[in-house]
């Protein structure tokens, strides 16, 4: 067995990638293929890929990519989005990624990300580096029979237009733009995102079917204010239909380009049941419905992971609901949160100073990842001990400053073949 201490951290060269992504597809039960490493290499010069290499065996993947992240407030803060993370079956146990881990929050802080999110694919891994689980996801499925929307009622669905792959490309990034500029927790997709989510990247999956694109026209404006992407497969029983649809990607401006889109997706003919996955917790969902009941909650489940490296950029970065001040001692093993800290927020800005003040709540940098962007609250998890209330009324100001009215979303399309909940 190889000493842990003699397998080398390191950037990964173009001689890697075939290794690399081999590791990585094998940590993810994915079959090689040359065409995944060519998608990597297509992405390699924008990525950070980081890799652990036993003699000149790769035995660890690890990839991060600067991202922008929408704030409370409707900022775009820069992110270091973590992916692709694995380590070989044969090499656990041996802290291969808690040194990549390193590696890579170490370079985030030195170009100047104040912040790291990730997808856990497993909840126990990333508490331990200061992540704290920052958004949540709901997983829908829809009984078409209970829903109790009429096919015929064209009102219901007016505005919404089927297109082509085509079509939608045009149509959709601008969708989305303006979604992010308003929704936290959200995430910037690149012209090489839509290029794979309508199947035009060079090294996409042949023979895979174009699923169906659909777009929601403004009554009054005639532009796009929300997108559809969606697949489905022709099923029957006994002369009855049985065909399940899955939306792919559903992205809406307006409550009427959202109400439309899902009432035009429900009301699909031979269509019985319909399954949305990666919305917020409190979507309006089921509202939009004859029978709020049909929509069954069939998974629910932490989704992106937050960890803060530089506490005043990213505090003084998003807008609280509340005018006050609070002083927070932050603590962090690694180090970089670590300080106590004088917030001075509201609805219109917000400073984050270092202080000599008393600290009013002492929080470790995991709950200050799950109170950033409002979807915790102090209070909670002060319950669970990482967050101290030292001055009586700081965790109900706390609450008042960092909750939102509506819970962040990380919203998520489903790109490849597999369709699953909860699957990375």
């Amino acid at each position: 067995m190889t000493d842990s201490a003699v397998i080398d951290i390191r950037s990964v060269t173009e001689d890697d990638l075939p290794g690399w992504t081999r590791t990585w597809g094998n940590g993810y039960l994915r079959p090689y293929t040359d065409g995944g490493v060519d998608a990597i290499r297509s992405t390699a010069a924008r990525d950070r890929l980081i890799g652990a290499f036993d003699m000149d065996r790769c035995v660890g993947t690890y990839r991060s990519t600067a991202q922008e992240l929408t704030v409370p407030g409707g900022a775009f803060v820069p992110v270091s989005a973590i992916s692709r993370v694995s380590v070989a079956g044969t090499h656990r146990r041996r802290g291969l990624l808690s040194r990549m881990v390193a590696m890579d929050l170490r370079g985030a802080f030195e170009r100047g990300e104040p912040v790291a999110v990730l997808d856990a694919a497993q909840y126990p891994l990333y508490g331990r580096y200061g992540f704290g689980p920052a958004t949540a996801m709901a997983w829908f499925e829809i009984d078409v029979n209970r829903a109790r929307l009429d096919p015929r009622r064209t009102a219901d669905t007016s505005g919404v237009l089927l297109v082509d792959a085509r079509e939608y490309s045009k149509a959709a990034p601008a969708v989305y733009e303006r979604l992010r500029a308003v929704q936290p927790g959200t995430l910037r997709r690149d012209e090489l995102w839509w290029q794979e989510a309508t199947g035009q990247r060079a090294g996409s999956p042949s023979g895979r079917p174009e699923p169906f694109f659909a777009l929601h026209l403004d009554p009054v404006t005639g532009e796009a204010d929300g997108l559809l992407c969606f697949s489905a497969e022709e099923r029957w029983g006994a002369m009855l239909p049985q065909s399940p649809l899955w939306i792919r990607d559903l992205i809406a401006v307006s409550p009427q380009a959202e109400a439309a889109l899902i009432r035009f997706a429900v009301t699909t003919d031979w269509v019985t049941t319909v399954h949305l996955p990666y919305r917020a917790p409190d979507s309006l969902l089921p509202l939009w419905l004859g029978d709020p009941r049909s929509a069954r909650v069939s998974a629910l489940s932490d989704y992106m992971w937050l960890r803060v490296l530089d506490t005043p950029r990213a505090l003084s970065a998003r807008t609280y609901g509340v005018e006050a001040e609070l002083v927070l001692e932050v603590t962090d093993a690694a180090g970089y949160a670590a300080g106590t800290w004088l917030l001075e927020g509201g609805p219109d800005g917000a400073s984050c100073t270092r202080t000599r003040r008393a600290a009013q709540l002492r929080i470790d940098v995991r709950d200050l990842g799950s109170l950033y962007l409002g979807d915790d609250s102090a209070t909670r998890l002060s319950v669970l001990g990482g967050t101290e209330e030292l001055r009586p009324g700081a965790l109900a100001r706390a609450d008042a400053m960092f909750r939102t009215g509506r819970r962040p979303w990380s919203p998520r399309a489903v790109l490849g073949p597999r369709y699953q909940a909860g699957a990375p």
